[in-house]
């Protein structure tokens, strides 16, 4: 097992949690909205589940759709985070 791997999978789920914390949604009436929200969510808690496992392949994966789905949510106004936060992604 590649130690660096399970050590970017770990630095990745940890700010994905910071971002959960501080993420909001425009409209959660918006279903186009809830169903980017919660497929992030599924794939982020998916990420968890196999850091579990210790297939830390399968959970960067994860979290890495995780991070796109809210990235892709960000750009087209579905989503909100904090300004500290917006590095992270490329709005």
């Amino acid at each position: 097992m590649d130690d660096n791997l399970k050590e970017r999978t770990e630095k990745e789920i940890a700010m994905m949690e910071k971002v959960f914390r501080s993420l909001s949604v425009k409209d959660r009436k918006n279903k186009f909205s809830s169903d980017f929200f919660d497929m992030s969510s599924n794939y982020f808690n998916d990420s968890k589940f196999f850091v579990g496992k210790k297939d830390y392949l399968r959970a960067f994966e994860a979290v890495v759709i995780s991070w796109a789905y809210i990235d892709a949510g960000i750009k087209v106004g579905l989503f909100e985070v904090p300004a500290n936060l917006r590095e992270y992604f490329t709005v």
